[in-house]
């Protein structure tokens, strides 16, 4: 789990509820980090009421600290929670690509076995 979370709430008060699952959302994104990026991972969430004039309208961004790399998400929908789940689901995308370029026998399974395969047809 990411140990170091910073959520700060802009024209926006962060209640108990919204801070535990935002907790749980965004710690739990170092599944995805490759082993080396674990210990030193570090999120920043920031949390936003926007467009007060027209209902309200939720904004969150977060800014994940790893090697070599700054991985940032931003969405805003009417319901923080589901900005949070968006959000989420971007920063894992971008995630499972750092992992694939930072060690390299991830993403390139199989090379060798399609140019074995793929000889033994000419032959």
């Amino acid at each position: 789990m990411i140990t170091e979370i910073q959520i700060t709430g802009i024209a926006y008060e962060v209640d108990d509820n919204t801070r535990k699952y935002t907790l749980k959302r965004v710690g739990r994104l170092d599944r995805y980090l490759p082993k080396h990026a674990r210990s030193s991972a570090t999120a920043e969430v920031k949390l936003a009421q926007v467009n007060h004039d027209h209902g309200n309208k939720y904004e969150v961004e977060v800014i994940l600290n790893i090697p070599n790399k700054v991985v940032t998400a931003k969405d805003s929908t009417s319901n923080i929670l589901a900005a949070i789940d968006i959000v989420e689901a971007k920063i894992q995308s971008q995630l499972r690509e750092y992992k694939q370029t930072a060690i390299k026998h991830i993403g390139n399974r199989g090379v060798m076995s399609r140019f074995k395969r793929s000889f033994q047809r000419e032959l």
